[in-house]
């Protein structure tokens, strides 16, 4: 007879399946937990810089490097062409206005002076050549005039006497008209000469003035010319410090040719290159301070250049009353430029997670200070220390503000 043998299994065969199906469930729950929680980073504490967030008066500045810069600058151009004879002044010293800096030679010049001078005093020959012949024909017109005088006054005493002689009838008719006919005609001829030396002396005086003019305007020329060879001495055309030569002996230098600068040393300026980000921001007006062995210089900026290169565009900034001592020219200074008033605002203090988020979103620390989560925030204006925070972040909140680049795309910061 069988008898039953009792299975004494702890799982039976028929509980497999149901293990395998709460083993795959409780596999997908842990799963799917997983994906759903937060990604982590862990660091130590003491590794990272942490910085509360505060409201207060909020300085709008900027710090810019500046490099100081003569008031003015003036120019040397050549005014005339020609090959440097000799140096007089070198650079870095000190020049008055009128020294002469640097000779040049030019030999086309000093030929056009000899034929200007020639020209002159040719002209001046001719001129006295005419005026001599003028005057002897003036006098010679005179003499006529003179004769013709005589002779109308010799004319007029026969036609009168005649004239006495034919009433009385002394003489005949007909050599009474010959003596009318004769005074007639003398009377004639010496007012058309008399005329004639009145056009003759209008027309000289104007003759000689033009040609005195034409004599002068030479002089002025050969004057100019003159000034032209006075000008190949090179000279200092106001007090300072001749800054740039660009000369050498024997060196051609063209008409216009820049050869160097004068710095005016009376006062000096600030030359800063700004960010083109503030380009709409800073205009003519806005002060500035330098601090200065302990002691602060205010500044006014006075020049806003408006090209643009290489992503900054430069400004310059004066003094408005005193100056740091023994300051000079290329020395670099740091300076403040205030771009409006103070407020107030909810700042943060500036550190390296801004070049990672671009100020769009930081970690912030919980109650606890055992983690940070990421957070969206919005950053507004900043000053060289902190960040204007406008939205996302609270006063007395903790935020990380060292680099992220360690802490990846991770939303939670661990910390030991």
């Amino acid at each position: 007879m069988d008898r039953i043998i009792e299975d004494k299994r702890l799982i039976k065969p028929k509980h497999w399946k149901i293990i395998g199906a709460a083993s795959l469930v409780l596999i997908l729950i842990i799963f799917v937990s997983t994906r759903s929680a937060l990604k982590t980073y862990k660091t130590n504490k003491d590794q990272i810089q942490i910085a509360e967030v505060f409201e207060d008066e909020f300085e709008d500045y900027i710090k810019l490097s500046g490099r100081v810069e003569p008031i003015s600058t003036i120019y040397l151009d050549a005014i005339e062409g020609g090959r440097v004879e000799e140096i007089f002044i070198t650079e870095g010293n000190m020049v008055k206005q009128g020294d002469v800096i640097l000779s040049l030679s030019n030999n086309q010049l000093n030929l056009s002076i000899l034929e200007s001078e020639a020209q002159l005093a040719e002209k001046s020959n001719f001129l006295r050549e005419v005026i001599l012949s003028m005057e002897q024909q003036k006098l010679i017109t005179k003499q006529e005039l003179i004769n013709l005088e005589f002779q109308l006054k010799k004319k007029k005493r026969d036609y009168e006497r005649n004239q006495v002689l034919y009433k009385g009838g002394h003489i005949a008719k007909e050599e009474f008209l010959s003596s009318e006919d004769n005074y007639m005609l003398s009377k004639r001829l010496f007012d058309l000469n008399l005329e004639r030396q009145i056009q003759d002396s209008a027309y000289r005086t104007i003759q000689i003035v033009q040609m005195e003019q034409n004599l002068e305007n030479m002089k002025k020329n050969l004057q100019f010319v003159h000034q032209r060879l006075d000008n190949l001495n090179v000279k200092a055309p106001f007090d300072g410090q001749l800054g740039q030569l660009d000369a050498e002996i024997g060196q051609s230098i063209n008409t216009g040719q820049r050869i160097g600068q004068i710095n005016v040393l009376t006062s000096y300026k600030i030359a800063c290159e700004v960010d083109e980000h503030y380009i709409d921001r800073v205009r003519t007006g806005l002060t500035a301070n330098i601090d200065r062995d302990g002691k602060e210089y205010s500044l006014t900026v006075k020049k806003v250049y408006p090209e643009v290169r290489d992503g900054r565009f430069k400004i310059n900034l004066i003094f408005n009353n005193d100056k740091p001592e023994n300051m000079r020219t290329g020395q670099t200074f740091y300076v403040n430029l205030q771009l409006g008033d103070a407020q107030k605002a909810i700042q943060l203090e500036k550190g390296g997670f801004f070049s990672s988020t671009g100020g769009q979103w930081v970690y912030v620390l919980d109650a606890s200070e055992s983690y940070a989560i990421k957070r969206n925030v919005k950053i507004g204006r900043q000053n060289p220390k902190y960040f204007e925070v406008l939205e996302g972040l609270n006063p007395g909140e903790k935020v990380i503000i060292s680099g992220y680049e360690f802490f990846g795309d991770n939303d939670r910061i661990m910390l030991k």
